[in-house]
């Protein structure tokens, strides 16, 4: 375990981060004195709201932050294991976005799950690394209020991206104490956070800021040096008001990506060593966004506005020397994009022959600017030539409706449907690539609401949905090697399914079942030799899911959320139709405990099981049974202490596996097909002091 050596910036946050309570260290005495023994009882009763009556399908439903601040987290982007069935993982540095998998899914870094902040998309299309590319490094968790999920093709408001399911993570307006926090942990872990809002000009102003450095428990470290901070004004309330939200990032990195069993297995690396110990990359994100809801007599008006301009250099070696024998197969994939855009809608309530009526009306609209996004062979993160480099302009257009009725007292209906356009415009180093294309399509969705009979509600959902391909293979029609290559379909139609039911009949319990059914018409497949998806065959999925949140207590909160899958390919090849990386289990277990005293915790068990690494199903991946646990002590009413344990039981384990074809340095010529792998991080112990002012 390497020891832990705490950096001036480090200490210089955390110091300023202290003395910024507005008080003296006399007067801060006294009043910690004062409140030691009046130490507050924090219930988990507030942190879901998914009780009957509140959501439109089984698979949809909402985590607080009271749960978000008390269950640890490894990486910034497991944020989304809140949503149930959800498993993160990674398979590079820190700084890229992590790998995600739902409902029978590899979604790669986050293709078919659309995530929004405050109504900003995250996904970002026609990326340099793979389509729907989302990364949640940028966020800081102590500022998230909520994460509102819906999974599934049935809901009008969700476009691109969404066919697996959506997250909306919203950031608070207001805090109740400000907060400043120091991290410290094994392989040179360090995180300081301050946090605090004040009441300015009639409304509030919030501000945020983190830093961050780690090693990990790589051969090569991993350096990460990342900087994040948010300033936010807002004036009113959730339903009547609006925010102004200023973002910005920058991290870089080293990254061990995933290595060779069989260089493990003969003693060439150890289970962190690196084939190729130069990968890694720079990513920055900045952004400034205007959200606003306005309530009245006809109902409500919703605005989100948005500009966003990111940056990523990103170096890999998936293959080491199959293709370059002498330099080796490391490759960059860059891009630096400028991103505009705006949601609108419009809700009115309306009464026709005593039927009572919502509609909504919404028009969301975004343009992507990528001047360039490239590919590159590199030596050492030094360029030695251009693979392809393109100039992409993509531009799209949504519109829906949405219509809900109240037939009876215990049947409503919602009735959608959308319709989007996209266009695209690429100019390619490549002769014969540059073009324009476009593409529009039409999602029709229905949901049908049944009870509460018994504290008990039922769902039929149907709806179709679509997902977006790279603007630059609707254009193309020659490869980098020169050979012919056919445009792709830019827009491709999923259809999904679900029956559900959600119950409160046992006190304390929220539990819910979902039967649910997905179709794509083309599978996007993470292709390892190349790091980006590509169009493949159409697939069908299937899967049920049961997820349950049971107070036993104002103090005690269990979840236990399972889910079992099927995905195959529809179309029949002899290579066999399984789809390499679908999940097809996973189960998770945790606990939280709030009030005990001074004391706090919690504990989660999460299964990720075994996935096809090859069509036809030879090759597997093994499961994966990871534990975390917290332990927790309030020092007084302001500071407490926080020790986080990941990989609680030492697990050798693997964040994800792949299975193709690479090239050790000594190997023959045409290299050999082998399971690689991202192992799981060795057990670790993470302390946190935290103080609110």
């Amino acid at each position: 375990m390497q020891r832990t050596k705490v950096s001036s910036a480090v200490l210089a946050c955390f110091g300023l981060l202290l003395m910024q309570s507005g008080q003296s260290a006399q007067a801060q005495q006294v009043a910690t004195a004062n409140e030691a023994e009046k130490i507050s009882t924090v219930q988990v009763l507030g942190n879901y709201d998914n009780a009957v009556g509140t959501s439109n399908a089984a698979s949809q439903g909402s985590v607080t932050s009271n749960l978000v601040s008390n269950r640890p987290a490894l990486r910034t982007g497991e944020l989304l294991e809140f949503v149930p069935g959800m498993i993160v993982t990674q398979h590079s540095g820190d700084g890229k976005a992590n790998q995600y998998f739902l409902r029978g899914f590899n979604l790669d870094h986050g293709t078919d799950f659309a995530t929004f902040v405050d109504g900003m998309p995250v996904n970002m299309r026609s990326h340099a690394h793979g389509q729907g590319y989302s990364d949640l490094n940028f966020l800081m968790p102590e500022l998230v209020q909520r994460i509102d999920y819906k999974k599934g093709t049935y809901f009008a408001d969700e476009g691109d991206f969404a066919s697996a399911g959506a997250a909306h993570l919203r950031l608070t307006d207001k805090l109740a104490a400000g907060i400043a926090s120091l991290s410290l942990g094994p392989y040179g872990y360090q995180r300081a956070v301050l946090a605090n809002s004040m009441a300015v000009a009639n409304g509030n102003l919030l501000y945020g800021l983190e830093v961050n450095r780690n090693d990990g428990p790589w051969v090569t470290p991993e350096h990460v040096r990342k900087y994040s901070a948010v300033l936010r004004y807002s004036q009113g309330n959730a339903d009547d008001g609006y925010s102004l939200t200023a973002m910005a990032y920058k991290n870089q990195w080293n990254s061990t990506d995933q290595i060779p069993l069989r260089a493990v297995q003969s003693g060439q690396i150890s289970r962190y060593g690196a084939i190729d110990p130069t990968d890694g990359g720079q990513s920055s994100r900045y952004s400034l966004s205007y959200a606003m809801k306005k309530r009245n007599q006809n109902g409500v008006f919703e605005m989100d506005t948005y500009a966003l301009q990111s940056s990523l250099d990103l170096y890999s070696n998936f293959t080491y020397f199959l293709a370059n024998p002498d330099t080796g197969d490391q490759f960059s994939q860059s891009e630096k994009r400028q991103m505009l855009g705006m949601n609108i809608s419009q809700t009115w309530p309306v009464t026709i022959a005593d039927l009572e009526m919502h509609n909504k009306i919404g028009l969301q609209l975004r343009y992507d600017k990528l001047s360039p996004v490239g590919i590159y062979n590199t030596v050492a993160q030094q360029r030695i030539s251009t693979i392809r480099e393109d100039s992409v302009k993509e531009a799209s257009a949504g519109f829906y409706a949405e219509n809900t009725i109240q037939w009876l007292p215990k049947f409503r209906s919602i009735a959608g449907l959308r319709y989007d356009a996209y266009r695209f415009d690429v100019n390619s180093s490549i002769a014969g690539n540059s073009g324009k294309a476009s593409d529009h399509i039409v999602s029709p969705k229905l949901s049908l609401i049944f009870g509460p009979w018994d504290k008990t509600e039922y769902f039929i959902n149907y709806g179709t949905g679509f997902h977006s391909n790279d603007a630059r293979g609707t254009t193309q029609t020659r490869l980098p090697d020169g050979g012919a290559s056919t445009p792709v379909t830019p827009l491709v139609k999923t259809r999904g399914a679900e029956l559900g039911m959600r119950t409160e009949i046992i006190p304390g319990l929220q539990s819910s079942l979902a039967l649910w059914r997905l179709d794509i018409a083309s599978e996007l497949l993470f292709v390892g030799d190349a790091g980006e998806t590509e169009p493949s065959r159409a697939s069908r999925r299937t899967g049920i899911e049961w997820n349950n949140h049971y107070t036993a207590a104002p103090w005690l909160l269990f979840d236990l959320d399972l889910a079992a899958s099927r995905a195959r390919y529809t179309q029949n090849d002899v290579a066999g139709n399984y789809i390499p990386g679908s999940i097809d289990k996973v189960a998770s277990f945790g606990m939280t405990m709030t009030d005990m005293g001074r004391w706090y915790g919690g504990f989660e068990l999460r299964y990720f099981g075994p996935r096809p690494l090859i069509e036809d199903n030879s090759v597997r991946s093994s499961a994966t049974t990871l534990a975390y646990a917290r332990l927790g002590y309030k020092i007084n009413a302001r500071t407490k202490l926080n020790m986080d344990v990941f990989n609680l039981f030492n697990k050798q384990a693997s964040d994800i596996d792949y299975y193709y074809q690479s090239r050790l340095s000594r190997e023959s010529m045409e290299g050999a097909n082998d399971i690689h792998f991202h192992p799981v991080e060795p057990r670790s112990i993470r302390l946190t002091l935290t103080h609110n002012f």
